[in-house]
């Protein structure tokens, strides 16, 4: 149940039914600047100032599917020498959907036809990948209703709300490939890096070996 403090003015609550699809929903994202710092802010924060990293779009994407009549779920995709992903998902006829915002081109959406989560989440192995090429993608956790942080009042809040990426961090994982299949994967191409890096901002990008992992994936 939303949070009786979680409340949208008639002007908020109007663009965003305007965002009555996943794929607009979407669109709204890919025009939103790329927030490269260390906040993490409300859906409301999004909606005013169009400027989002991962964690964020994803927020804000949930809120919206929930004003379509959805759940708010997103789920994380859990890198190794890399950033992690945060994700909206969405199911339609039974098969699940994503959205989410990312600073590479092949990060963002997938149209609802997987019929698992794991499915959806191995949509993004082949493009996910650090900016040395290196395929990075190792897990992806099971959905997390953001309605559990209703008490932070996630919809609208002023207040940084870190505490969610935390939560994803440490939520169960469950692995997509083995240590074997890792040892042997390829790197990506440097025309399909090139190409996934088409407009990303420079200061929202991983330093592979770096060992510090920003809270939007790069």
């Amino acid at each position: 149940m939303k949070s009786t403090a979680d409340r949208w003015t008639r002007e908020e609550t109007e663009a965003l039914k305007n965002l009555s699809t996943p794929f607009k929903i979407q669109q709204f994202l890919d025009d939103c600047e790329y927030n490269t710092t260390e906040e993490t802010r409300s859906a409301r924060f999004i909606l005013e100032h169009k400027r989002a990293h991962c964690v964020e779009g994803a927020i804000f994407a949930a809120a919206c599917l929930e004003m379509q009549g959805r759940q708010p779920l997103v789920i994380d995709l859990q890198a190794i020498d890399d950033d992690d992903h945060v994700i909206a998902v969405f199911k339609q006829e039974n098969c699940w959907g994503a959205i989410g915002k990312s600073n590479f081109t092949t990060l963002r959406y997938r149209e609802p036809v997987y019929r698992t989560l794991r499915e959806l989440a191995m949509s993004y192995f082949d493009l996910y990948f650090n900016t040395l090429g290196v395929k990075s993608l190792r897990a992806y956790s099971l959905p997390c209703n953001l309605n559990r942080f209703n008490p932070m009042e996630w919809r609208t809040t002023l207040n940084d709300l870190e505490d969610i990426g935390y939560y994803l961090d440490n939520v169960k994982h469950f692995p997509l490939i083995s240590r074997i299949q890792a040892e042997r994967l390829e790197k990506a191409t440097q025309l399909l890096l090139k190409s996934s890096m088409m407009g990303a901002n420079p200061a929202g990008l991983f330093t592979p070996g770096s060992g510090k992992k920003t809270k939007p994936k790069a």
